[in-house]
């Protein structure tokens, strides 16, 4: 795995760590790689530690009775995830699976303890990140909650402008398929929406490429 340091330093839960306390975590870390559509973990496993993608990309989701997915989350690199049992000693809350091939960090829960045991400013970060990981998961119970798809849709738009520092288009960096998936919607229902926003000229769409045309008409949505 190349430039694992790099990745450490620059990830939010190891940022602004000293080089010694970086050499211990990178010390610790088991590099794995996985295929596209392997399973990392399944809810209910043991959490014997957590992840940090150095490549590719993670989702994290749960089914339901009827075989319904429900996508929670979207990790690439330099997020780590499956953090929360590492703490709290239970088991694997939701599914993990690649959605490319990937390159992972593995964190053995013991190991990792007792590094945040010795360094504080390291437990300081991860609180850091799981803050960041609630205010994500609560806009997103809200959108699912309390607007319709074609409001979920934007909603997302507007978080990859965010995230890609983009102000009038985005690129998707998942498959339509997953997307209405994270969204709480069918691939069908997704499509007809990107078709009507493309009508109402609030958007045009080119392959991975979506042009913000409207974005006060988007916001409407």
């Amino acid at each position: 795995m190349q430039n694992k340091d790099a990745l450490l330093a620059n990830s939010l839960l190891f940022s602004g760590l000293p080089a010694e306390q970086l050499r211990e975590i990178a010390a610790i870390g088991v590099d794995k790689k996985y295929g596209k559509g392997v399973s990392i973990f399944f809810e209910g496993d043991p959490g014997i530690g957590f992840y940090m993608v150095a490549s590719g990309k993670v989702k994290i989701f749960k089914m339901s009775f009827d075989g319904k997915e429900q996508i929670l989350h979207i990790f690439g690199a330099g997020e780590p995830f499956g953090e929360v049992p590492v703490f709290h000693g239970s088991p694997f809350p939701a599914n993990a699976e690649t959605l490319t091939e990937a390159e992972l960090i593995f964190f053995p829960r013991a190991e990792f303890v007792e590094l945040v045991t010795a360094n504080p400013s390291l437990a300081l970060n991860m609180l850091a990140v799981l803050s960041h990981r609630l205010r994500r998961f609560a806009a997103q119970i809200e959108n699912l909650s309390l607007k319709e798809v074609p409001g979920r849709l934007a909603s997302y738009l507007f978080y990859l402008a965010e995230e890609q520092k983009r102000r009038d288009l985005v690129v998707l960096d998942i498959p339509k398929g997953q997307l209405a998936s994270l969204l709480g919607t069918s691939s069908e229902t997704l499509s007809r929406i990107f078709a009507k926003m493309t009508e109402e000229k609030l958007i045009r769409v080119e392959g991975k490429t979506i042009y913000l045309l409207d974005v006060e008409g988007l916001k409407d949505r």
